[in-house]
């Protein structure tokens, strides 16, 4: 049958049929450049057996040895599970582009009326001729939410190596701190005991011997209070690294690395920020992708159906010859009541919105830069006066005390003062070095990810303090 009416419709469905495919890689090119780029490090979307062995392999390897923080970043980047959630997010954005730049179906229907002797046999083909026309700017707006979906998976990958960067920091300082804590507890145990026999003798009384039974048990207290943090802070890294129970034997290092010679110099920190933040590009892109929604809901204001069927009948009648009919249908809605006002309102006003919230995140990120060095020198500069000026002073004072004691010039109780305020000084040097990698990591993540991340907590230091002078 040649239905003159309906062949336009299939040729344009055929040519356009072969327009949309899925892509070899999924969209995880752009994901992979971005993180190559930011934090230099491997990703892997896991989608077959071949895949999992290869990455399982990879993972053995990295918990064979000492993880360090670049190690702890890159076992989580092929481990974790939720970010392989979210790449599985971007396959499935990859498979709305394709469904929103295919042609609409054309609807095939068949009817059959019989009566007195006498039948009918009607068929149609019926296309979405409005849906053909804005197919080119429905597929190219899809793009620009492709190409979203696949900013928001490098967004994930980099807060991810971020968290995990964090996690590892403060695994590793809650480990220093443990270890501190207990070569301190080992010397107020001795302390305590010498306490209790000169007490025994007659040379401490009751209230020296208080200070320093209560020295101890704080440091007690405060060693328990520390291993828990410390077993937490390793869980938690645990988790970010995407590992079972029995994976739980990883190593890593029971001291924070030293400060690097010099801190960075970032003069243009607010022009790197706005050019590589990956959340601001996603925000440009929606602008893109909603300007482009307007203009197509303007264009089709007036008209939002436009269905041209092409029909085929038969008909046999007894007291005749069959025949048949030929032609075509026309279906529109005639704007009466809705004019499309709203839906250019809606539209025109989402844009607005998202130029709003573009502006107050360009505003934002040049902020959070700025606010992100100022942190990273601070803490740079603290960290390295506790290494180059306070710790020295105190081994010196350490050395000259013990010096002292050996010669009788000073008593055991100035000794235990000395060593009480050097405990402070180490553990505050610990705290110092840690919020300085804190810091560079909240430096990166403010340069290339999503802001930086909340100030960290620091844990509380030793209830106890010296006595002042005068108490012995």
């Amino acid at each position: 049958m040649r239905h003159l009416a309906i062949v336009p419709i299939l040729l344009l469905t055929s040519a356009l049929a072969g327009c949309a495919s899925f892509s070899p890689d999924g969209g995880m090119g752009v994901v992979s450049e971005v993180t190559a780029q930011a934090i230099g490090k491997d990703i892997a979307f896991v989608r077959t057996k071949d895949e999992a062995t290869t990455v399982d392999a990879a993972v053995k390897r990295l918990l064979a040895r000492n993880l360090t923080a670049d190690a702890a970043v890159q076992l989580a980047l092929l481990n974790n599970k939720g970010l392989q959630a979210a790449y599985n997010e971007l396959a499935l954005a990859e498979t709305e582009l394709v469904a929103d730049s295919l042609p609409p179906n054309p609807t095939f229907s068949v009817s059959r009326i019989t009566g007195n002797g006498a039948s009918e046999v009607e068929r149609q083909v019926v296309g979405d001729i409005l849906a053909l026309a804005m197919l080119p700017a429905r597929s190219e707006i899809a793009r620009e939410r492709f190409r979203q979906a696949q900013l928001k998976a490098a967004l994930a990958t980099l807060r991810l190596a971020a968290e995990v960067r964090r996690g590892h920091v403060a695994a590793v300082a809650a480990n220093e701190t443990v270890a501190l804590l207990t070569d301190a507890k080992a010397t107020a145990e001795s302390t305590a005991q010498l306490a209790k026999k000169l007490g025994e003798t007659g040379g401490m009384n009751k209230l020296d011997q208080a200070r320093e039974q209560v020295f101890y048990a704080e440091i007690t207290a405060d060693l328990a209070s520390a291993r828990q943090n410390a077993a937490s802070s390793r869980e938690r890294l645990a988790r970010l690294l995407g590992l079972w129970d029995g994976d739980l034997g990883f190593r890593i290092s029971s001291k924070l690395p030293l400060l690097p010679k010099r801190p960075l110099e970032q003069p243009s920190i607010e022009v790197a920020a706005v050019g590589h933040r990956v959340d601001l590009q996603i925000a440009r892109m929606e602008i893109v992708a909603l300007a482009k929604a307007l203009d197509l809901t303007e264009a089709t204001r007036f008209v939002t159906l436009l269905d041209v069927a092409g029909i085929d009948r038969r008909t046999r009648d007894p007291e005749g010859p069959p025949f048949r009919e030929r032609g075509f249908d026309v279906q529109f809605q005639i704007p009466i009541f809705d004019g499309g006002e709203v839906r250019v309102r809606q539209a025109a006003e989402t844009y607005r919105q998202a130029m709003n919230r573009l502006t107050e995140k360009a505003i934002n990120v040049r902020s959070e830069a700025r606010d992100a060095y100022r942190v990273y020198r601070s803490t740079y500069d603290i960290a390295s006066h506790y290494q180059r000026e306070v710790l020295p002073l105190r081994q010196i004072i350490t050395e000259e005390m013990q010096l002292r004691f050996s010669s009788m010039q000073v008593d055991v109780f100035a000794l235990l003062t000395e060593a009480r305020q050097r405990l402070g000084s180490l553990r505050a040097a610990i705290d110092a070095k840690r919020d300085f990698w804190l810091a560079q990591s909240d430096l990166q993540t403010a340069i290339n990810g999503d802001g930086p991340a909340a100030a960290p907590s620091t844990p509380s230091a030793i209830t106890s303090t010296a006595p002042a002078a005068g108490d012995h």
